[in-house]
């Protein structure tokens, strides 16, 4: 009961420490996404332009942060006509590229892993885009267009599936400081946390868990931490298939990656770890269904090779400043909640929540959830007569 009580203690102490962040993250990607449209979306990334591909990035990360629905948004995206590997760089963009992320990994690990993952998630993007552009013929993307137009059901696809945006006319601050604008924001914060829990609360369980109860000499002996060069080229090929193999995704993985962080991981296996949320197996189970066999396979091999790519990218170019952090203490292992500034601030976002929950469910939200696994496609356009009080 003892080694429960420790890991369930180690698991509360994370929530605590990155709860403020996620509401602040999730209302920043809420407003954004009450204001713009996913049909201009579909309009912005009709190729794979580098300027596409960067606009493409920017997009997902003001969307969803939540892994599956970032991957059924893709695939929506796809089939109303945007091109695949600019679909792709939204979709990484959307689970690596968004704010949430950069904060908590911040609050967990240090701001060097932050800047780790906004410079390395765009080297993955563009080697993503040499890889389709080198390997990936047209009649294998015609394939997965068929594919992806019989509608197969994935996971999140009512969330992927819904509009919440504001239309007509005056500007964003006009918009969003409407009761329509109030709703819509309401709605997209409430979504967002009921797809994202899931895999939250398994992360932070599963990091609990290793970080209590597996001992240090384990992963060091694993990532070979007594060696520094093989170390280095070992990380960000493991890390990935850790990943994988963990079933953890989106923001769920960051406790993980403290864990692996303290256990010897490189710092450029951390970053290679954090990009393969979008490989687990459910997802690729899930890319399986959306594009066929061939594709997916082609999808894992060049996210892989770009994700460990990335790694080396960051390894190299962090070490060759001296931004590697020399200590391996991540936020993991402290246990207890202290009343200091987390606390703080985590009681004003908490009261921040409330009001948009309680505008969620006064406004007609609730039976939205059970929309959320809905269909492909289903018709959920909330934008155009949102209730306004």
């Amino acid at each position: 009961m003892h080694a429960i009580a420790h890991a369930l203690a180690l698991t509360g102490s994370m929530a605590w420490e990155i709860l403020w962040a996620l509401i602040l993250g999730f209302t920043l990607s809420a407003v954004v996404q009450a204001v713009v449209r996913k049909s201009t979306v579909v309009r912005l990334l009709g190729d794979d332009r580098p300027r596409t591909l960067a606009l493409a990035s920017v997009l997902g990360a003001a969307s969803s942060s939540c892994s599956y629905a970032a991957v059924a948004l893709a695939r929506s995206l796809f089939r109303k006509g945007a091109n695949f590997t600019a679909a792709m760089a939204f979709e990484i963009g959307s689970t690596n590229l968004v704010v949430e992320l950069g904060i908590i990994l911040a609050l967990l690990m240090g701001w060097q892993f932050t800047a780790a993952e906004f410079v390395g998630g765009p080297i993955m993007i563009v080697l993503v885009a040499v890889l389709f552009r080198l390997f990936v013929r047209s009649r294998l993307i015609d394939a997965a267009r068929r594919q992806a137009d019989r509608g197969v059901a994935g996971s999140m696809e009512g969330h992927a599936a819904m509009d919440m945006s504001v239309t007509g006319g005056g500007s964003f601050v006009a918009r969003l400081l409407s009761p329509r604008g109030f709703t819509a924001v309401s709605n997209v914060f409430v979504m967002e946390w009921a797809a994202i829990l899931r895999d939250l609360v398994i992360g932070l369980l599963v990091a609990g868990a290793i970080g209590a109860w597996v001992p240090d000499s384990f992963w060091q002996s694993f990532f070979l931490t007594e060696h520094p060069v093989l170390s280095a080229i070992w990380g960000p090929i493991i890390g990935p298939l850790v990943a994988i193999l963990a079933f953890v995704c989106s923001i769920g993985n960051v406790p993980l990656a403290a864990v692996l962080w303290n256990g010897g991981i490189s710092f450029g296996g951390v970053t290679a770890f954090l990009f393969a949320d979008l490989l687990i197996l459910p997802i690729l189970n899930i890319y399986r269904k959306y594009y066929g066999t061939r594709m997916m396979l082609t999808i894992l091999g060049a996210f892989y090779a770009a994700m460990v790519g990335a790694g080396y990218a960051v390894e190299i170019l962090f070490g060759a400043m001296g931004l590697i952090p020399s200590q391996r203490n991540a936020m993991v292992m402290e246990e207890g909640i202290r009343w200091n500034y987390t606390t703080w601030l985590n009681l004003i976002f908490l009261a921040l929540a409330a009001v948009l929950v309680i505008r969620f469910a006064r406004t007609g939200g609730l039976p939205m959830l059970r929309m959320m696994g809905g269909a492909p496609e289903t018709a959920h356009d909330h934008s155009e007569h949102p209730p306004a009080s």
